[in-house]
């Protein structure tokens, strides 16, 4: 607010936009954009963040910017974007934006080539240096890695695996044919599984885990697919705007004229399973050309064909059609692929009609026995058996009559259509399976030594309608984002806390409520679904409602109608649910949960097509019952759960991920248009926050996210290094081995068993990670020449230890002459020391002897004989301390003797004490009589003062009466002058009536005259022209001048408004707060302006401290036990010119009646901590607080400026807090006398300071400023 500095603010469509401060409020901040002066709005505090200086400014690492958050974040990404740089990292997590164009060379042959080897940070982000770290990490640290490929449909996901799989077999693979096959099966994956969505042309419909395997060489030998949860409920139903699996139209567009007769192929629009969503191919101007006219719908040749760069359904039948050869499909197994695809379109014509029979059961329409016939056809099927299998179902009795007797029950019209479209799905789905085996049996390999799998798994998805596979899909992506989170977060700062790095934590929203909720044992949602697909009458509706019981007071969980979209407020309790994922609330609408959930045929279906006549189809079925464990009941349908075998698979797959190392990329979509050059701010924001960005980046500013092992590194050198360097510690060899390198302290960082690197510093950690053979040969050189360096410093400390160890026997040679003086002494001492310790007892009682003669000088009477007593006492002393000099006596001897002086010297100091208290006596006794007689003269005094205050009020009540005659006199003077003042305005009336009337005779004069020359013009006289008398023309009548009152200034009527309200402050300005504490006369508004004032100051430094910059030293206001907030710039001061503003006399009066209180505590400033890590140099920091609020502060530090602060003009610099909250009222020590704050300030020129402040009208009024301007009077 001060430097006017721009921040980022909340945009509705853009995410964040540039704007600048201009005012605090309560909780929130007033910002101006900078694209729309003069309009302001209001931001929350914790939506605002500094903006860089530079916002045009790009940076290839997010780590590297000054301000880490998620406006900075955006900003970087729009701008490398706008740019066509779509690749972004935030420390070793690759942003991928998707640009909807193909951007010239960024994919091609030599881009391939110049990022093989190179390590993170040395070259611009790229997929490419995403599958390079993860080939190396394999390589180096001899342990699998996964990539981990995430986003929304439509971001980019399909085509970054695709990137990353061609990086890999093209840069190391071994240049046979098994390369390319593990790229063109792709090709063959996504036609199966892919399908045009509202939000993606090209979207997987299925997830697919990618392993490239490799041998102990590193070299490509091998790869596997696996796939999870395929769309099947597309197979027979779509959106309007949406299409079927691609196979579909690129066998209707792009088959040759014998494989459509032969499988009787037509337009897309011929078929139910296409006809009821888009019927459109995807095709250039080239290709539609191609295009039969008879291939084509009713749709196409209307509205055209489907633009797409990546798609065209002829082309791409051709070059699927070339990549089934390429991976060893020969052409009778591509037809048996044709013809069923074929057959299920055939199966969805196939159309029912009520039977006229009572049966209650139905057939199939005469129109559809043509339909009925090819498909029987295509899938191997007798006609008859495949339309009895449709129309009923098969039960076999367990109880009356005969023990397994077949019945047949015929289906409705509705069952038959539900049979129908299972059969449909089943062999679809069965289809699938076989090509992912295939793909996978075209790339076999023997051994393994590591893999590089690559995740592409749907993203996140929210629809208007959401169903059991959004359900499915989202409940994948809670499981992904809780990896994410132990792997990036969680485990991640449990390493940096094992290994004692002392990095700060950071806290993350766990999700594992939420995975409790769907996969929990016996209340999870699958097992409910499953318990309901095993009841006898399973419906939709009881598995809702068993959900919303079991889970009542979930948080994760709530009912429709408390969504806050109306259209899925219309849901009912019973038609769905609410689910609160890391990523959002999500509506699902349960229609048909119960019968997706079933992967299972009717028995008479399942057995019609396993007993195909086709080998093919027969074996596509008999591949699918091996894996399944199928138990069939009577009258009832098998059951084969679908959620809890994606549940299964799902928990296979992240025990892989664990086990792996793991590399992130985050797919973004820049919006929903699917347009190239278009970036919503807003939309990807949100992308950016569910998939744990923001948190990352809280990590990554004091993070460590590249490691290796001591031993490893070792390892890796050893079999380079001499026999001298093997004998070396792990972590001394890493230390030597950092050392000759030359990196940078600041980098990186030694745990307790590995080396840690900080985000950014890639290169630095790659260099010693390359195992290239001439490479660690020529570090190992390097590190022998450090360790011959250091040993040679080594050899310069141990010649001065031996200098150092000289010294020390010369030392303990004199210590050994001492010691065998001092046992001598302590010998001879022992000898002597009974006559020594008497010797030194008779000494001491005789310097006692000072006492006595002390208060011998103190007696007035007997002074005489008590000396000559003393002079006895001492003889006697002296005598004994001859008597031990020059006889051999005994202790015995020596303490009977001693202790008959002691007695002796008792008795005459008893009797000295004796005599010393009757003077005292006698000498309190003189001083009572004193005492009187001053209490006598006290009095006397005390009468004089008396008639002394008599005399004075007599002379105030003379004084009193005087002034009362002066009153009378001065209001009869007034009356007099009143009286003479109504005279003269009669007298000033009347002349001016007087006035008027000779105007008037004046004016008739005038008149005649001019008639007179009229008439003489007509009769030819002359007539003498008359002077006129003007003088009363001229004269003048005085004007009374009026003195005009002046009004005095009046209370605003905000003011007024505010204080009928009891001040609501919270709309108020800055400015006008502290306009009201600098004018105000209202006590009680100007203790509310105050407290708002001090209150937002309070708000304003906590914002500014809290996005401060990195690595920039935090400046006080007050010392760290006062208040943690920063100060701001001293306020510009007006012109030195102008008088000091007046003070109101009530708030004068207010000011000097207030409490004011004065404090002292030491501070030392966090600039000076460093410098003097002993507090030697402490300052003081004082404060004068008038009221409850800070008035005048002081900072004294030994060797600089003292430093004045006062209310009004440094407000942004002093303490925000009032005097409770600073706590100093309850240091002990901390308060001193006014006089003692008074004599520092005046002596550090705080008066000079104060009156400079007043004159320039930038000091609020206080007790200080009263006290001063009434000196200045």
């Amino acid at each position: 607010m001060e430097d006017g500095k721009p921040v980022w603010a909340p945009h509705p469509s853009d995410g964040f936009q540039l704007g600048t401060i201009v005012d605090i409020g309560a909780d929130s901040l007033t910002i101006e954009p900078l694209k729309q002066k003069g309009k302001t709005f209001v931001a929350a505090i914790n939506q605002v963040f500094p903006a860089e200086e530079d916002v045009n400014k790009h940076v290839e690492d997010n780590c590297s910017l000054m301000y880490l958050n998620e406006a900075t974040l955006l900003n970087n990404i729009r701008v490398r974007y706008s740019k066509d740089r779509i690749y972004t990292f935030v420390a070793n997590i690759l942003i991928a934006v998707n640009p909807y164009y193909d951007i010239p060379k960024l994919y091609s042959p030599d881009t391939i080539k110049q990022y093989r080897g190179r390590s993170l940070g040395t070259l611009p982000p790229h997929v490419y240096a995403i599958a390079d770290k993860a080939y190396r990490d394999m390589k180096v640290l001899k342990m699998s890695q996964s990539i981990i490929v995430s986003g929304e449909s439509g971001a980019g996901k399909t085509e970054n695996t695709k990137f990353v799989l061609k990086y890999l077999t093209t840069s190391y693979g071994t240049g046979q044919d098994i390369d390319e096959r593990i790229v063109e099966a792709n090709p063959l994956l996504e036609a199966f599984g892919n399908a045009k969505t509202v939000r993606n042309n090209n979207s997987s419909r299925f997830g697919k885990f990618v392993e490239i395997h490799f041998n102990e060489k590193n070299a490509v030998v091998g790869g596997f697919v696996s796939h999870y949860l395929l769309e099947k409920s597309r197979i027979c139903r779509q959106s309007s705007e949406e299409r079927n699996y691609h196979i579909f139209y690129r066998l209707c567009a792009g088959a040759t004229e014998d494989i459509r007769q032969k499988f009787h192929l037509s337009s897309p629009d011929t078929f139910r399973y296409l006809n009821r969503g888009c019927t459109r191919f995807f095709a250039s101007k080239d290709t539609d050309k191609q295009i039969l006219q008879n291939r084509k719908s009713p749709e196409h040749l209307k509205a055209g064909p489907l633009k797409d760069p990546l798609l065209d359904d002829q082309g791409d039948f051709n070059r699927m059609c070339g990549a089934m050869k390429k991976i060893g499909l020969d052409d009778t197994e591509k037809l048996d692929l044709f013809r069923v695809v074929a057959g299920v379109l055939h199966l969805g014509n196939i159309n029912f009609e009520e039977a006229g029979s009572t049966s209650g059961g139905c057939t199939i329409k005469n129109q559809s026995s043509q339909t009925l016939e090819h498909c029987a056809e295509l899938l191997g099927l007798e006609e008859d058996d495949l339309r009895v299998s449709l129309t009923t179902r098969v039960m076999l009795t367990t109880a009356g009559g005969v023990k397994g007797t077949v019945i047949k029950v015929p289906l409705k019209v509705e069952q038959a259509n539900n049979a129908r479209d299972a059969l449909a799905k089943a062999v679809y789905s069965c289809l699938f399976d076989h090509v992912v085996t295939r793909v996978n049996q075209c790339f076999p390999f023997d051994s393994s030594a590591n893999f590089i799998g690559v995740l592409d798994i749907a993203g996140f998805e929210y629809f208007e309608h959401n169903s059991f596979e959004q359900f499915c899909i989202n409940y994948c992506n809670e499981k992904l984002q809780q990896f994410f989170n132990e792997r990036i977060l969680k485990e991640e700062q449990e390493l940096y806390q094992k290994e004692g790095l002392g990095v700060n934590e950071v806290h993350y929203v766990d999700n594992q409520d939420c995975i409790d909720l769907v996969e929990a044992k016996l209340v999870g949602i699958l097992d409910i679904l499953d318990e309901e697909n095993r009841l006898p009458q399973p419906s939709d509706q009881h598995f809702t409602d068993t959900v919303h019981n079991k889970h009542k007071n979930h948080f994760r969980l709530t009912v429709p109608r408390k969504s806050k979209l109306a259209v899925h407020r219309n849901v009912r309790d019973d038609e769905g649910f609410i689910i609160r994922h890391f990523a959002g609330a999500v509506c699902y609408e349960t229609t048909k949960f119960v019968e997706k959930n079933n992967d299972a045929l009717h028995m008479s279906l399942e057995c019609l097509v396993s007993e195909s006549k086709d080998r093919f189809v027969r074996e596509l079925f008999e591949n699918s019952n091996n894996s399944k464990d199928v138990k069939q009941k009577a009258g009832k349908l098998s059951f084969i759960s679908v959620g809890n075998k994606f549940k299964m698979q799902l928990n296979i797959l992240l025990d892989k991920l664990r086990s792996t190392g793991s590399s992130f990329i985050r797919c973004i979509k820049p919006n929903l248009k699917m347009v190239s050059h278009q970036f919503e701010g807003a939309q990807i924001l949100s992308q950016l926050q569910c998939s744990g960005m923001v948190s990352v980046l809280d990590l990554m500013q004091g993070g460590f996210p590249s490691r290796a092992a001591f031993h490893e590194l070792y390892n890796m050198y050893q079999k380079y290094m001499p026999p001298k360097l093997t004998r070396l510690d792990p972590r001394l060899f890493c230390k030597a081995l950092f050392k000759a390198l030359g990196l940078n302290d600041v980098d990186y960082k030694f745990g307790l068993t590995r080396v840690f690197f900080r985000p950014g510093k890639f290169a630095e950690f790659d260099q010693i990670m390359k195992s290239d053979p001439d490479h660690l040969a020529e570090l190992v050189k390097k590190v022998n020449k450090w360790l011959i360096h250091s040993r040679w410093k080594k050899v310069q400390w141990c010649a001065l230890s031996v200098i150092k160890l000289k010294n020390k026997i010369l030392y303990r040679t004199n210590a050994c002459i001492m010691m065998q003086k001092t046992v001598r002494m302590w010998l001879c001492r022992k000898k002597h020391k009974p006559r020594i310790d008497g010797l030194v007892k008779v000494r001491n009682l005789k310097t006692r002897m000072n006492r006595f003669t002390e208060v011998v000088a103190g007696l007035k009477e007997g002074k005489q004989e008590m000396s000559k007593q003393i002079q006895g006492l001492e003889a006697a002393i002296d005598a004994l301390m001859v008597k031990i000099k020059s006889t051999n006596m005994s202790r015995i001897d020596i303490d009977h003797e001693y202790k008959a002086l002691v007695t002796r010297s008792e008795q005459l100091l008893t009797a000295m004490q004796n005599k010393k208290k009757e003077e005292e006596e006698r000498e309190r006794l003189r001083r009572i009589q004193e005492e009187m007689e001053r209490e006598r003269k006290r009095r006397e005094e005390e009468d004089q003062r008396r008639k002394q205050e008599e005399e004075d009020r007599k002379l105030k009540a003379e004084m009193e009466v005087k002034r009362r005659q002066e009153e009378e006199e001065r209001k009869r003077r007034e009356e007099e002058e009143r009286r003479l003042q109504i005279e003269m305005e009669l007298q000033l009336e009347a002349e001016r009536e007087e006035d008027a009337a000779r105007q008037a005779v004046l004016e008739q004069e005038r008149r005649d005259r001019e008639l007179a020359l009229r008439i003489a013009q007509s009769e030819a006289e002359l007539i003498p022209e008359e002077v006129p008398n003007d003088s009363g023309l001229r004269s003048t009548a005085g004007t009374t001048k009026l003195k005009s009152l002046t009004i005095g200034p009046q209370v605003q009527a905000s003011k007024a408004a505010a204080g009928a309200k009891k001040y609501e402050l919270s709309k108020w300005k800055y400015a006008e707060l502290r306009d009201a504490i600098n004018t105000s006369c209202d006590i009680e508004l100007l203790a509310a302006c105050r407290e708002e004032f001090h209150r937002r100051l309070k708000v304003y430094h906590a914002w500014k401290s809290k996005n401060k910059k990195r690595n920039t030293e935090t400046e006080q206001r007050a010392p760290k036990c006062v208040t943690d907030y920063d100060h701001a710039p001293p306020v510009k001061k007006a012109s030195q010119q102008n008088p000091a503003p007046p003070i109101p006399a009530r708030q004068y009066e207010v000011a000097m009646n207030r409490q004011q209180r004065y404090f002292r505590i030491p501070f030392i400033r966090p600039g000076d901590q460093y410098k003097d890590p002993q507090n030697k140099k402490k300052g003081w920091w004082y404060a004068h607080f008038d009221g409850p609020w800070i008035a005048r502060q002081m900072e004294l530090h030994p060797d600089k400026h003292p430093i004045l602060l006062v209310a009004g003009k440094d407000d942004m610099e002093m303490c925000e807090l009032s005097l409770e909250e600073t706590g100093l009222s309850r240091k002990r020590g901390a308060e001193i006398l006014p006089r003692q704050f008074e004599e520092i300030w005046e002596r550090c020129g705080g008066i000079q300071y104060l009156r400079s402040a007043i004159e320039s009208r930038q000091a609020r009024p206080t007790y200080a400023t009263a006290m001063l301007q009434s000196m200045f009077k």
